[in-house]
């Protein structure tokens, strides 16, 4: 990476350490990026085009970097603006991995210092066009995931703006990983394979009750009440999917067969009251000191022999608690979340009287399912900052991408697991998947 000719530091002051100090960071990274500085100023590889090129608006975040030490930084400032990627923003998250494994001798790290020094010390944070923002994030949540804390955290994420997801979810408005029967599939075909395919899971029978807990905007519920002929019942503690939830079951005539509630599934009411209980997507929140009172609250509604099908996304990365993208997905995106690894969560089941019937690892569905979510909201750019605002927009779209490579890598999974409270000479579902597979799933139907 050179410097344009003719350029000093007279006339540009800061350059010369922020060079030295990006120099010094990206070493050996192949292919390098361009990068593009504050004045504009554009430095390139010499041999061969760049994949991307960083676009660094506020030397401050420099300064930082080497101060502080903290990754987290970058994401910050990408988010307030102060750094930005022009081109293949999966290509240049791909540099966490190069930084991890940067070895910095006392000599070079006394070197950034002092070029660090030399850059403007860093503006107000909460100052800006992105203030309202600021405040926003620096809402902490503790883990205790009490009632009222995890009705906050759900608000935080969900009730962002009903429309904002509407612009790159798919008509059915699922929020979780769709089921691709080839690479190729539109998201709303996989969607819709999704919801088929889940209701099959749990063998759904017309008249039978269906608990979805944590319901979203009521895709599933709705699905299963139209196309299996359920009386389906759905919790959600966000009150703008309710509000979206209960207009869409009026609009599709479902009433009679259909109820949301604002409701946390530590208060659901009864005994043995459904036959069937799904969770898609919400295990996340739950918190990993609540499952087993979770796990006991969907024994004690669910009938006896009736099925259990939980969906959550699992971290298989030691020390997933402390890495980059847990810290900026808690700051950023889904204050409190919790995962576990697999084998952990089938013991909580198996240990609170649940028998395994069925695991399904849907991990290279999601990373499908987050490229297609990032290519939609990419184009819908614009109208997800009239709706939310630049920053939220570039959370999501930081978010979804990192959350996409991580899929691909292996180091976070989301796994299916049917269960029925243990019966003795009891197997409530067919000795083989044949049923799940039946017919030509790629042309299910859009809602009539």
């Amino acid at each position: 990476m050179s410097a344009p000719p003719g350029t000093t530091r007279a006339a540009v002051p800061d350059f010369l350490p922020a060079i030295r100090i990006i120099r010094r960071l990206l070493h050996g990274l192949e292919p390098a990026p361009a990068l593009r500085l504050w004045d504009d100023t554009l430095c390139a590889p010499d041999e061969r085009p760049a994949p991307f090129t960083l676009v660094l608006r506020d030397p401050a975040v420099l300064r930082r970097l080497v101060i502080e030490g903290n990754p987290l930084l970058l994401a910050d400032a990408y988010v307030r603006g102060a750094l930005d990627v022009e081109g293949d923003l999966y290509g240049a998250l791909g540099l966490k991995r190069h930084f991890e494994s940067i070895s910095l001798s006392w000599r070079d790290r006394i070197v950034l210092l002092r070029d660090a020094l030399r850059l403007p010390a860093p503006a107000d944070a909460h100052s800006g066009p992105h203030r309202g923002f600021a405040s926003r994030v620096a809402l902490r949540f503790s883990h205790r995931h009490t009632r009222h804390s995890d009705c906050a955290a759900i608000s935080f994420h969900y009730d962002v703006s009903n429309e904002f997801y509407g612009l790159w979810l798919d008509p059915e408005r699922v929020y979780s990983c769709a089921y691709f029967e080839h690479p190729d599939d539109t998201l709303d075909s996989a969607q819709r394979n999704k919801l088929e395919h889940t209701c099959r899971k749990l063998r759904l029978q017309p008249g039978e009750r269906l608990l979805d807990i944590g319901c979203g905007w009521g895709a599933l519920v709705c699905w299963a009440a139209r196309e299996h002929g359920v009386l389906a019942h759905g919790i959600t503690l966000s009150e703008r999917q309710l509000d979206y939830a209960k207009r869409r079951i009026r609009a599709e005539g479902l009433e009679d067969r259909v109820t949301v509630e604002l409701c946390d599934y530590r208060d659901l009411a009864g005994a043995a009251v459904y036959d069937k209980v799904a969770s898609i997507g919400m295990f996340e929140h739950v918190g990993l000191a609540n499952l087993p009172a979770y796990y006991a609250t969907v024994r004690r509604v669910l009938r006896p022999g009736g099925l259990f099908l939980n969906h959550g996304i699992t971290h298989d990365e030691e020390g997933w608690r402390k890495t980059v993208g847990t810290e900026f997905i808690n700051r950023y995106v889904f204050p409190d979340g919790e995962l576990d690894c697999v084998s952990n969560i089938q013991l909580g089941m198996e240990r609170a009287g649940f028998e395994i019937l069925d695991v399904e690892g849907l991990r290279p569905h999601y990373a499908l399912t987050l490229r297609r979510w990032v290519s939609r909201l990419e184009a819908a750019r614009d109208a997800a900052v009239r709706e939310v605002g630049e920053a939220i927009w570039r959370v999501w779209h930081l978010y979804m991408v990192a959350c996409a490579l991580e899929f691909e890598a292996g180091s976070t999974g989301v796994y299916q697991i049917l269960t029925s409270s243990r019966q003795r000479g009891v197997w409530p579902v067919p000795l083989t998947r044949t049923d799940l597979y039946h017919g030509d799933r790629a042309n299910i139907h859009a809602p009539r």
